[in-house]
């Protein structure tokens, strides 16, 4: 017991003093009211009831520190335990449930329902003083703290001066609420400047590489610490961290032993997604958490194992987003300076991190490809139409669902598709109509001798062969005729009849002779059987040399009137000669392969019959009039072709070779 009888004596000193002490935490201010408030009170037993308000006016007393404290077993008190070392207890918790309700201190005796104030002996009495919340207007969820006290009996006036004393004592919970929220404020304010100061550090940064290692460089010189690194996840999603920077470290191997021991560490905090501090506080007391006191270390502890005195800390990069939040990164510190890792220093440097850690993303974002941003922006975009789990598999299905039943819907022509080549509708071959010698080349109207690629009209002279032989003879033979006429006239002067006869028999073969020759003399002159353009026959060099009778010396076609050649295979011909039957032909386009993005229309005239094996495939082949032409077509170009037969769904235009393939086994 304390006593309090004079305000200015050392008891009352030492009661202000440790109320108005610092503590790091309520639970730790409540453990020190309550013990305060039962010694002073002379209360057998004080309990402090956290009460939660439920629906309506319920009140729900719940307790959580008893005084005099039980003695403590291995590991936490549990709350059944708290609960069956409070005496009286179902009138404590009835006590502080009315003193939450109404908002005031109650005193209550022990031997009947309502307050006692008589004086008369009895079994004592429970004091209960609302501390925090609390009151009739308090809504649903709304929590409070009561304290209830389990006195002695005494007179009015005592019980009376004993709840006003518990009253003011319970008044310096204020002072520590101000304290806590003025620790709150201070450490969000440094929070808030350290992030200030890293944010605009990185932002000088070029890359994200850069701003990882400013960020990492300026936390080791912020706090003193041996070392600080940075990982970032793999890929949205990801449960790897890959390390990004090391402070005072440009270049690094991530093959290095230690590297991987920082990623070990850095994914088992991303596994856990909260602080993780190695050697871990302890659970209870003024410097102990709950939750980190619990959380795994053993990536940590062998990150720590090269060095009794080394202390980690690796804390998440957290980011609070609807479109794509949780942990972006890692961020690991070590350091090997005395005493342990302060809560305060974890809690101040998470803060700011939380607010850093937005920053580097975009700046990670800004520095990829913009077709992986490109993506990551699709993926954002269907999420919110399919909804952010397995957003690719249901874009996917959606869109296989939606192109099969397009294929299988939507309908188009057929055509069908062949090799053709341009050829003339009509060639001609010009060759030696006897043995001789070529003599000279025939020429255009400039004097130009004719070679291939020049046009020619019919009857023009092409080339001539070596006559004089020939014509030597013929003059041979028209002497032969006039000597036979001189002699024919002789003889009828004479009345010669039989060397008449025989002078005009003469005549007539030296006149059968020169014809001959004549013939041969004008068949010399090789002329063009047709008008067109020389295809092939370049004789320049030939000239003064000697060919044969059938040699072929020129090749002349028409190219205003060309056709196409096209080998149709023999799974597709069925397709091709059904749509050659009905009205108007069958009609397609050809493009050369000199200029594909030129397609002529076609009309098909007839298809040969017999097939013909080339290339290890049988075709037929499909002859087809060009319904327009170009300048630049020449016989020999080859092409593709495409013959429209009738409209099929686009399902049966891809699956018809498999499908017929299929029945050509099953068959």
């Amino acid at each position: 017991m304390i006593e309090l009888t004079n305000l200015k004596g050392p008891g009352w000193e030492k009661v202000v003093a440790e109320l108005n002490a610092a503590a790091p935490d309520d639970r730790s201010f409540l453990e020190r009211l309550l013990a305060i408030v039962t010694q002073v009170s002379a209360a057998r037993q004080g309990v402090v009831y956290l009460v939660e308000r439920g629906e309506g006016d319920q009140a729900e007393p719940r307790p959580s520190i008893v005084w005099p404290p039980a003695p403590k077993a291995d590991g936490p008190v549990s709350e059944g335990a708290i609960a069956a070392a409070v005496e009286m207890a179902a009138e404590a918790k009835k006590a502080a449930r009315t003193a939450m309700t109404t908002g005031h201190a109650r005193a209550f005796s022990l031997d009947r329902d309502d307050g006692l104030y008589d004086g008369s002996p009895g079994k004592g009495y429970l004091l209960a003083i609302p501390v925090l919340g609390g009151g009739a207007g308090a809504g649903a969820g709304a929590a409070g703290v009561v304290i209830t006290l389990l006195i002695e009996p005494r007179s009015r006036e005592a019980v009376r001066s004993t709840l006003a004393m518990a009253e003011v004592l319970a008044g310096y919970v204020h002072g520590h609420s101000a304290r806590q929220a003025l620790k709150r404020a201070q450490q969000a304010s440094f929070s808030l400047d350290l992030a200030t100061r890293l944010v605009a550090s990185i932002n000088t940064a070029p890359s994200f590489k850069g701003a990882a290692m400013q960020l990492c460089n300026d936390l080791a010189k912020q706090f003193g610490v041996d070392r600080v690194a940075l990982g970032w996840v793999k890929s949205e999603g990801s449960d790897e961290v890959r390390v990004e920077a090391i402070s005072d470290t440009e270049h690094f191997d991530r093959r290095m032993a230690m590297v991987q021991k920082l990623q070990a560490a850095m994914d088992e905090c991303l596994d856990q997604e909260q602080p993780i501090v190695y050697p871990p506080p302890p659970a209870e007391g003024p410097r102990g958490d709950v939750l980190l006191a619990q959380a795994i270390t053993h990536a940590h502890r062998e990150l720590a194992s090269g060095d009794a005195r080394l202390k980690v800390c690796s804390l998440p990069l957290r980011i609070d987003d609807p479109r794509g939040g949780g942990v972006a990164g890692v961020v690991t510190i070590e350091s090997a300076g005395e005493g342990a890792i302060e809560l305060t220093t974890v809690e101040l440097i998470q803060a700011a991190l939380d607010l850093v850690a937005p920053v580097l993303r975009i700046r990670r974002s800004d520095d990829r490809l913009l077709a992986v941003r490109a993506w990551d922006s699709a993926k954002r975009g269907a999420a919110w139409a399919v909804g952010p789990k397995h957003t690719v598999w249901k874009v996917a299905g959606l869109a296989l669902a939606a192109l099969l039943a397009f294929v299988s819907l939507y309908t188009t022509t057929y055509k069908v598709g062949a090799d053709a080549v341009l050829e003339p509708r009509e060639r001609r071959i010009v060759s030696a109509p006897m043995d001789g010698v070529i003599a000279r080349l025939g020429t255009d109207e400039n004097g130009v001798p004719y070679e291939p690629g020049m046009r020619v009209e019919a009857g023009d002279v092409l080339l001539e062969l070596d006559a004089t032989e020939w014509q030597l003879s013929a003059i041979d033979a028209r002497q032969k005729i006039m000597q036979a006429e001189l002699q024919a006239k002789a003889a009828r002067t004479e009345g010669d009849q039989g060397k008449m006869e025989q002078a005009l028999a003469q005549m007539e073969r030296a006149q059968a002779e020169l014809n001959i020759y004549e013939h041969r003399i004008e068949k010399a002159k090789i002329r063009a059987p047709i008008s067109g353009t020389i295809l092939g026959g370049r004789l320049h060099d030939r000239v003064g040399g000697a060919t044969r009778l059938g040699d072929a010396l020129m090749e002349i076609a028409p190219l205003d009137d060309m056709i196409a050649v096209i080998r149709v295979d023999e799974r597709d011909v069925a397709l091709v000669t059904e749509a050659a039957g009905r009205d108007g032909g069958g009609r397609g386009e050809i493009a050369t392969k000199g200029r594909p993005s030129e397609p002529f229309p076609f009309q098909i005239e007839r298809i040969v019959p017999l097939s013909e094996a080339k290339d290890g495939t049988n075709a037929f082949e499909v002859r087809a009039r060009l319904l327009a032409t170009a300048d630049w077509m020449r016989p020999g170009m080859e092409g593709r072709a495409k013959i429209e037969t009738r409209e099929h769904s686009l399902l049966w235009i891809g699956t018809r070779r498999i499908i017929e393939t299929v029945q050509m086994w099953w068959w």
